[in-house]
């Protein structure tokens, strides 16, 4: 802090003494919200279907200095998410942000695409965004945030058949506008979206050999994005730097969505 107790701009984007939770924790875009997380001062709960790579990313937290909690969840299950917010209070006593990064996609053609596919997407992406954010809001007091990772594919077209993950990520952003709404006078929580365009992940490893080439002339920057970048537009709006955007989604692509 400065003299007289006054923060600092640099202060404002701090996280210390207050406690993370990050969904998809396991790999990819999670890992660096968790890393970047503890290194602004935040405890992390992590929070994936496979616990054997929690603890890979646990270690990046404590290398950090600051507390990790690995927690087994799959957040298409609405009781997994309360156990997932009871196992942060029981160990923290408290949870001031969630990061809702858990997610799944798909390249499938409309007219090819099982029920089953459709619904594993919606299942995960929308209604387990939905199910943690519902099990934190009821613990959060005010000044928390929840940050939802939607996707430019929420808001524009790019290129391949993803009705599901479009429509995922599309609801997400919607939903998010509602509990904005919803918790802002009556918790205090503010809610936001973060709407990443390329960034290099398990998800992005998997498109077809022509796809990155055939995008990179709608990425205005001329490169895929770097995951720290990403993660310091989260600290930002997970920290009092944020303090006043509430039902915003912020994209974060390159200049992809205006070309």
């Amino acid at each position: 802090m400065s003299a007289g107790d006054q923060p600092t701009i640099l202060d404002r984007f701090r996280l210390d003494g207050r406690v993370v939770i990050v969904t998809g924790a396991s790999s990819g875009l999670g890992v660096a919200f968790a890393r970047a997380c503890a290194e602004a001062g935040a405890d992390v709960v992590l929070a994936a279907r496979r616990i054997e790579r929690l603890e890979e990313t646990a270690a990046l937290v404590r290398a950090a200095g600051r507390r990790a909690l690995p927690v087994a969840t799959d957040v298409a299950d609405p009781d997994a998410c309360q156990a997932m917010v009871d196992a942060a209070m029981a160990e923290f006593g408290r949870v001031d942000v969630l990061v809702n990064n858990a997610g799944v996609g798909t390249a499938v053609p409309a007219t090819r695409e099982t029920p089953e596919e459709f619904r594993r997407v919606i299942d995960l992406n929308l209604n387990g965004a939905y199910w943690a954010a519902q099990a934190s809001a009821r613990v959060m007091q005010p000044g928390s945030s929840v940050i939802n990772i939607a996707s430019i594919i929420g808001i524009t077209t790019t290129g391949l058949p993803q009705a599901a993950y479009t429509a995922s990520k599309a609801g997400l952003i919607g939903m998010t506008r509602d509990l904005a709404e919803q918790w802002a006078s009556r918790k205090g929580i503010r809610v936001n979206a973060i709407a990443p365009g390329f960034f290099a992940t398990e998800m992005t490893d998997e498109y077809p050999e022509w796809y990155m080439p055939g995008m990179a002339p709608r990425m205005l920057l001329g490169r895929q994005g770097d995951p720290e970048e990403l993660a310091a537009t989260l600290v930002w709006l997970a920290s009092p730097a944020g303090g006043y955007v509430t039902g915003q989604t912020i994209t974060v692509d390159g200049g992809v969505t205006i070309t």
